[in-house]
């Protein structure tokens, strides 16, 4: 068993009795020499991974632990609420329809739907990292988010994917203002020649942003009415999956 196994096992057996291990129970119940265990257990609460109590001498889960749970938590609860009216924007559109969140100044795919027959191959798996500031869903995710995250991207050096891609901080923060006016973001092909996405804010039951929404199109297809139609759909799949509709 590699050191990373034991040390999720260690984990495992601790967090399943909400009153605490000692150090004989997590051996007796993992089987790791003692030796061992004392060292992951160390490296473990040093991580805050777990909670030592002194008074008890028994181990505990840790902030570490919670925090990474909610975390999960809550990605997997927006996905499942969400992925509904996913499956009716894709039925509607025909198209790539994905859902993302932010996660610190990078966004992620949580889910996707794609056509078999789709033209063109999407770098859009879910788990997979896209940049803020020149994707449809990244857009709407930086527009919503808090003043230190936009002031930080803006004054980035912004990397450039096509001749599209907006590079420079205030053309971007007029952007954002773009997107919290009308409601959606669209990325002009300017992450990937060809492809022309839309996206819209999902909320949460508190109020607060809590995912984007998206359809993606080939370029060809994207005429003026085209993105009109499609900015209503995903706008109006955005709110049913806030509970707005």
């Amino acid at each position: 068993m590699s050191a990373l196994s034991k040390g999720f096992r260690i984990l495992e057996v601790v967090t399943a009795d909400r009153s605490g291990l000692s150090f004989s129970e997590v051996v007796a119940q993992t089987g790791i020499p003692k030796a061992s265990a004392h060292r992951l257990l160390r490296e473990l609460v040093d991580l805050s991974a777990l909670d030592f109590d002194e008074a008890t001498r028994t181990y505990r889960g840790g902030l570490l632990l919670a925090g990474l749970g909610a975390a999960v938590t809550a990605n997997y609860d927006v996905r499942r609420a969400v992925r509904p009216h996913l499956e009716r924007l894709h039925l509607q559109t025909g198209s790539v329809v994905t859902v993302g969140i932010r996660d610190g100044d990078v966004g992620i795919y949580i889910d996707k739907i794609e056509p078999t027959d789709f033209g063109i191959r999407l770098h859009s798996e879910v788990g997979k990292r896209f940049p803020l500031h020149c994707t449809a869903m990244g857009k709407v995710l930086l527009a919503h988010s808090d003043a230190a995250t936009v002031a930080r991207l803006a004054r980035r050096k912004l990397p450039g994917y096509t001749a599209n891609t907006i590079t420079d901080g205030p053309t971007l923060r007029k952007e954002l203002d773009t997107v919290v006016e009308k409601g959606y973001a669209v990325d002009r092909e300017e992450i990937t020649r060809g492809l022309v996405c839309i996206a819209a804010p999902v909320y949460g039951v508190d109020g607060q942003l809590a995912a984007a929404i998206s359809c993606t199109i080939s370029s060809f297809d994207a005429s003026p009415a085209r993105l009109d139609e499609l900015a209503d759909r995903v706008m109006r799949s955005a709110a049913a999956a806030s509970g707005r509709d």
